[in-house]
């Protein structure tokens, strides 16, 4: 338990992270990784060699720091953590690990000797941070345990189909080589996906949204190729192997569905609002939303079926580059036209002379809510964000500004876990 004067050594050092919080981080990876090479294969390494990981977990530390009396503030951000971890099977023993490194650097960078007191005050600190991460962690360890169809650790699937679905993005059905059920997760959660590659020599894990309906005997997921877009950015190492190297036949490795962000009621109008690969979880949720609102006696020959006219509705508001990069564009027009409670607009950056007068599109340029008809935004909707981080802040901004409840409001902006202030 810390003490008042630990709390006040951990605040005191609240200047120091602010101006060299991403040097320390930065030294304690590589530190950590140097001593502990097994955990390269647990860390996203592509975010070593950006130098994101270093960012966000200097980001954590000093919030941890600036929040030593309440750290209940930091409950969002510690469940979509707790996920991530769990998805990466990360227990108990591996904690002891980061906080040896941990002290060992801030010791090391600060030039604090290892029995100075305010090594013994970050001690006692992370020591109570770990027990609450270890605990939350175990809570969704015994989940999956007790879930039908849902496992612990790495699960080999054999990719049963890989499509092309635009111009950067591609599917990847996943079947379990065990032949076993699998879980009813919720519309909108992530897989850890783990493949060997051969640029590093070592398997890699990424979280990858589930792009299909729950209760299919496969997984899908829907994978932009990370390709450099600026001179000195290199391509992502998984999303390059899984276009370039992986193909139908091969076995990839899953852990199971996890994530905070997902549909949380059925019974209500739902607007889906994404950009780019932030649309994956929404096809998620929108054809498990489907599935719910379909009448079961006029089922169509494919799609979800003919809703009952007083079924909740479901605005897709989505925002690409060009019709080039929109995946998935046809099986979303395709359940649009089968389905009347499904509502679509489409806002291309660059649109084509023949897309200008075309059923699926609306909008030339970024997408704006104010050019959305207002019935697709309902005041008594729920709301759900996927997508990068700038064009996240904007649409939660321009909601909170149409007097959108913010407790409506649900996010999942890739890389950060959300934007919600």
């Amino acid at each position: 338990m810390l003490t008042e004067e630990q709390k006040q050594l951990v605040k005191d050092t609240v200047p120091v992270l602010k101006e060299s919080g991403v040097a320390l981080t930065d030294y304690f990876y590589k530190r950590m990784l140097r001593n502990n090479p097994h955990l390269k294969e647990v860390f996203n390494m592509g975010h070593q060699r950006s130098g994101a990981q270093a960012k966000a977990l200097a980001g954590a530390v000093l919030a941890y720091a600036e929040n030593i009396d309440d750290p209940g503030v930091l409950a969002p951000v510690i469940e979509l953590i707790v996920h991530k971890h769990v998805s990466l099977n990360i227990k108990a023993p591996d904690y002891n690990i980061v906080g040896e490194n941990l002290l060992h650097s801030i010791s090391e960078v600060l030039s604090v000797p290892m029995e100075d007191p305010l090594i013994g005050a970050w001690e006692a600190a992370y020591q109570d941070l770990a027990g609450i991460f270890i605990a939350a962690e175990k809570k969704l360890y015994d989940e999956h345990q007790s879930t039908p169809g849902s496992w612990l650790g790495w699960r080999a699937f054999t990719v049963s189909r890989k499509m092309k679905e635009s111009e950067e993005i591609t599917s990847f059905y996943l079947k379990p080589e065990d032949g076993q059920a699998l879980p009813d997760y919720k519309p909108g959660q992530y897989v850890t996906l783990r493949v060997f590659v051969p640029e590093l020599n070592l398997k890699q894990p990424r979280q990858y949204s589930l792009s299909s309906q729950p209760g299919a005997d496969y997984l899908r997921i829907s994978v932009k190729r990370e390709d450099p877009r600026a001179e000195g950015q290199d391509p992502g190492y998984v999303s390059s192997t899984l276009h370039n190297a992986v193909s139908e036949g091969d076995t990839v490795e899953l852990s199971a569905p996890a994530g905070n962000f997902f549909l949380l009621n059925p019974n209500v109008d739902n607007v889906l609002i994404s950009a780019g690969v932030g649309l994956t979880p929404m096809m998620s949720m929108t054809h498990h939303l489907l599935a719910e609102t379909a009448d079961p006696n006029s089922r169509l020959a494919q799609g979800a079926g003919t809703p009952a006219p007083d079924k909740k509705q479901i605005f897709f508001l989505h925002a690409a580059r060009s019709s080039d990069v929109h995946a998935l564009r046809q099986e979303l027009s395709t359940l649009a036209d089968q389905n009347n409670n499904l509502q679509i607009f489409i806002a291309y950056e660059q649109v084509k002379e023949n897309e200008v007068h075309g059923k699926d599109y609306h909008l030339h340029g970024r997408l704006d809510l104010n050019a959305v008809p207002a019935e697709y935004l309902p005041a008594d909707a729920d709301y759900y964000l996927c997508g990068p981080v700038p064009f996240m802040h904007e649409q939660y901004r321009a909601l909170l500004e149409r007097g959108i409840a913010k407790e409506r409001i649900h996010s999942e902006a890739f890389g950060t876990g959300g934007v919600g202030v």
